[in-house]
């Protein structure tokens, strides 16, 4: 039998490993919980978002909607966000009642009077559909996307809610997609038919939007411009 003091000595052994080995796990889950690249976008409603303070490795910004909207506060972000070291990006929101190549050309208008740097993101927002069938809305979007490509040599982004990109997305697999799911803790999402990796998982709203990158930063920029 151990005497009291060996039994004291062994109990706080047995306590010292049982401290590390939480402590160990406590370290894991935190790198797990950090592997993914954060970032946020915003946009006019967001006209004082202060980036330097926001903690984000990447930041997408609305430019323009339409054919004629440009969002007050995108020259303002795009220059805050040069001088942060961070990948950024600047998104259109679409409206597939307007003509797609006039829309693309109406953003890239905008986006190429802002001074560019290699590694710039470009994408396309599709959240409504503007009473136009499913079809129609895929063949817009396929149309608005390879217009920008053709123009800039970059592939853009394509981002949606999931439900309407699984959807209104069909045979636009071979673009980034930046897709919104709230109910699913972040980088757990799945992507829909037809993408079989997604890019960007924006996981809430609250109090911005926020999102992760399923990919490192220096991947993220080879998606933008050269």
């Amino acid at each position: 039998m151990a005497t009291p003091g060996i039994v004291r000595k062994l109990a706080a052994t047995a306590l010292l490993t049982m401290i590390t080995a939480v402590a160990g796990a406590s370290v894991a889950s935190s790198a797990h919980a950090h592997e993914f690249a954060y970032g946020q976008d915003v946009s006019n409603y967001e006209p004082a978002h202060d980036w330097a303070a926001s903690g984000a490795e990447f930041g997408i910004v609305k430019a323009t909607e339409g054919t004629d909207f440009t969002d007050r506060a995108f020259a303002r972000h795009w220059a805050e966000m040069a001088g942060q070291n961070m990948v950024r990006g600047a998104y259109h929101y679409g409206r597939p009642a307007n003509d797609p190549v006039a829309e693309a050309d109406f953003f890239l208008s905008v986006v190429n009077k802002q001074p560019a740097k290699p590694g710039d993101l470009l994408a396309l927002d599709l959240e409504t559909t503007d009473g136009k069938p499913a079809a129609y809305v895929n063949a817009w979007a396929k149309t608005w996307l390879e217009r920008v490509k053709a123009k800039t040599g970059v592939t853009p982004l394509f981002y949606s809610g999931w439900n309407f990109a699984s959807k209104y997305g069909q045979g636009l697999g071979q673009y980034p997609l930046w897709v919104a799911h709230y109910s699913k803790a972040k980088g757990t999402v799945t992507p829909p038919p037809p993408w079989k990796t997604w890019t960007i998982h924006q996981y809430t709203d609250s109090p911005v939007d926020q999102n992760v990158s399923s990919v490192s930063l220096d991947q993220l920029r080879a998606l933008g411009r050269k």
